[in-house]
């Protein structure tokens, strides 16, 4: 699916993840800024990258803001950007979590 606009959700607050989604270059191309990444950013990129797949986004500009988020915070954080990105936000498609 094509981004249609650039949509951010979340915050940078502790425990949270800031998560910006814009048009791409032909790939999932991921910023990542993040205190534990070294520790905890291949994991981290894998949870963005596979909640986009699922939404068949691959060509998307993403800028991530870690601030020690769990994993079902950085893919809930990923899927609303998404609906907004993808203008669907009042018809998410949860059926392509499972």
């Amino acid at each position: 699916m094509e981004i249609k606009q650039t949509a951010l959700a979340g915050t940078t607050e502790s425990s949270d993840i800031q998560i910006t989604l814009s048009k791409g270059n032909g790939s999932i191309d991921i910023d990542l800024t993040s205190d534990v990444k070294k520790q905890f950013g291949n994991q981290i990129i894998k949870v963005i990258t596979e909640t986009l797949k699922k939404f068949q986004i691959t060509d998307v500009k993403v800028r991530a803001v870690d601030k020690g988020a769990l994993d079902c915070v950085i893919q809930a954080r990923t899927i609303a950007a998404a609906a907004r990105a993808l203008n669907t936000a009042d018809q998410i498609k949860w059926e392509v979590l499972q």
